[in-house]
């Protein structure tokens, strides 16, 4: 294995060196096949053993993060470091920034795995995102409420994804009930914005401030979960270069090394706004693994190692559909039936337990539009 190194703002990790990730989930697995694929080595921890990543890793630690004398002396063993998920303790990432570079760092993973500090670094650089305000009790909820109106959403302001840890707000309710019953000390609540679509786009920054957009995503959602992402997304070309503007600015602003993905309302005026933001590959790009010049796994190991950012042209219009544990209720799906269909790409993560609502694997068919739509609704069982 070649030595380690302590790699600098300037230096370039090349092929043939150790990067580390952490956290095993598809993010970081993806992350992986494309790493070994350019000639890295991959270091994954992850707190479970036989995760997703660990499966292709050439070694996976396992240890909880908040041992930081694991993550210290697992990031004595590679170059550079990067994470897939937010969720993960900012004393680890601080931790580990003591023996090697962790991009993005952690300012950025501190200020987006917190819907507040979120939402506050949005409004104190003045870009768009829906009326908000902080709640840490029943009072404040009355106040929040009285600013902000119904409908709203409350939101906890750590530990949220795929809709978890919101309330819906749809009429004047007693607010001591309803902070009762969320549970949270801390909370964010924004108005309720009727929005015509959402989208996305990915946005990768360079160590020398270099970015580069990915094609945004227009993305359908069932429950709360990101079920379909179809790019080219059907907007007009003034709001997908709009979106793409956003997506690079924050990105500057935040100053990221690596991968931004920035979810994005379009309301029915046009306008868009930020709803979140996650420093790392996103659901919503998992397109570009079939689809682009460059996927979003590859530019995430380009940027964190220092090398020139890849070309994000798309080669074919997709559709990607996400498989969820649902699927298997009846057993192990017709994986040869899917396949029998020549544009179908299929992406399996290696998860043993489907569970409803999981995300266990994804499929992109790449045709055009209307074609792949009917691709994907005939595999999903609509119309």
């Amino acid at each position: 294995m070649p030595p380690h190194r302590m790699a600098t703002a300037s230096s370039t990790i090349l092929p043939g060196e150790t990067v580390g990730i952490l956290g095993g989930g598809q993010l970081g697995r993806m992350f992986a096949i494309a790493a070994r694929r350019m000639g890295y080595r991959v270091h994954t921890f992850e707190p479970q053993p036989d995760s997703p990543a660990g499966q292709v890793s050439d070694r996976e630690v396992v240890a909880p993060y908040d041992d930081l004398d694991a993550v210290r002396k697992f990031a004595s063993g590679v170059s550079v470091m990067s994470f897939e998920f937010e969720n993960i303790p900012h004393d680890a990432i601080q931790a580990a920034s003591e023996i090697c570079p962790v991009r993005p760092q952690a300012s950025v993973l501190h200020t987006c795995q917190n819907r507040e500090r979120e939402k506050r670094f949005l409004e104190k650089h003045g870009f768009p995102c829906a009326p908000f305000a902080i709640v840490n009790s029943a009072d404040s909820l009355a106040e929040a409420l009285e600013k902000i109106g119904t409908p709203s959403v409350l939101k906890t302001a750590d530990f949220g994804y795929d809709g978890k840890g919101q309330l819906k707000i749809a009429d004047p309710q007693d607010p001591e009930a309803l902070w009762k019953a969320f549970a949270a000390p801390r909370a964010v609540l924004e108005k309720w914005i009727p929005f015509e679509a959402e989208l996305s786009v990915i946005v990768a920054r360079g160590v020398k401030g270099e970015t580069v957009t990915f094609p945004p995503s227009e993305n359908i959602h069932t429950n709360h979960i990101l079920d379909l992402s179809i790019v080219p997304a059907r907007f007009p070309r003034t709001v997908l270069d709009r979106a793409a503007e956003l997506a690079e600015s924050i990105a500057r602003e935040l100053d990221v090394i690596g991968l931004l993905a920035v979810e994005m309302f379009l309301t029915k005026s046009g306008e868009l706004l930020i709803n979140e933001l996650a420093p790392r590959p996103h659901n919503s790009g998992h397109f570009s693994f079939d689809a682009c010049v460059t996927s979003q796994f590859e530019q995430q190991l380009r940027a964190v190692c220092g090398l020139p950012l890849g070309s994000t042209k798309l080669l074919s219009p997709v559709v990607m559909h996400n498989l969820l544990g649902d699927l298997w209720s009846a057993g192990v799906p017709d994986w040869s039936a899917l396949l029998a269909n020549p544009t179908a790409k299929l992406h399996l993560y290696g998860k043993s337990e489907p569970r409803p609502g999981r995300k266990m694997g994804h499929v992109c068919f790449l045709d055009d539009i209307p074609a792949a739509l009917a691709s994907a609704n005939r595999f999903r069982g609509t119309p």
